[in-house]
């Protein structure tokens, strides 16, 4: 490996160091009380390193979900290729997907809570963001394969976009409340997984 390649190399083992701490700051922290100042000490270098790879804390935390649908871009692409060479029904197929999403949240339960609970002062100003974007492009692979359903079904997709947007608030729920309530107490985790796909996918079917 030349010089430039380690350098490359070092540079972006750098900026993912800061975003993993950054990560772990917003969700023991909160965003507001996170600064740059606090994730430049987190890992021992100065705050002007962090600006080096960030203009500030909104961009920072912009990255970090983008980041995070890219992992659950990356998840979704392959259950729809799995789901493509298994030539499953498409309620299968849905139900596969409402799954994988549930498992994703729990599976990186801090990338989750930063990406889908905490909300930036650029975004609550009404900022335009990755987030946004690459949001929509996930929920995007969730609508197509409810609309695949209707279609099958029904010859047609009417009422995809709310039955689209119905599913994903379930699953938003159960998941963020898996992670951040760990005091209720919950029946088994599994258990209630399925206990909610299940009615979920009965809605759906009916």
């Amino acid at each position: 490996m030349g010089t430039k390649e380690r350098r490359e190399k070092h540079k972006e083992g750098l900026r993912q160091l800061i975003l993993d701490a950054a990560i772990e700051l917003f969700v023991t922290e909160g965003y507001e009380s996170t600064t740059m100042r606090k994730i430049a000490e987190k890992i021992d270098y100065s705050p002007p390193t962090i600006y080096f790879y960030f203009r500030d804390k909104a961009e920072l935390f912009d990255n970090i979900c983008a980041e995070t649908f890219g992992k659950l871009d990356q998840q979704m692409e392959l259950l729809r290729a799995e789901v493509a060479t298994e030539k499953s029904e498409p309620l299968v197929n849905l139900e596969k997907a409402l799954r994988g999403y549930i498992d994703f949240g729990l599976r990186h339960p801090n990338h989750y809570t930063v990406t889908f609970i905490l909300t930036s002062e650029f975004e609550a100003n009404g900022g335009e963001s990755r987030k946004k974007t690459t949001g929509l492009k996930t929920f995007g692979c969730m609508r197509q394969m409810v609309a695949e359903y209707l279609i099958s079904k029904n010859g047609t997709d009417v009422g995809v976009e709310e039955t689209s947007q119905a599913l994903w608030a379930a699953i938003h729920g159960v998941t963020s409340l898996l992670i951040t309530q760990k005091g209720f107490p919950f029946v088994e985790q599994k258990m209630l997984i399925n206990k909610l796909v299940e009615i979920l996918i009965k809605g759906v079917r009916n």
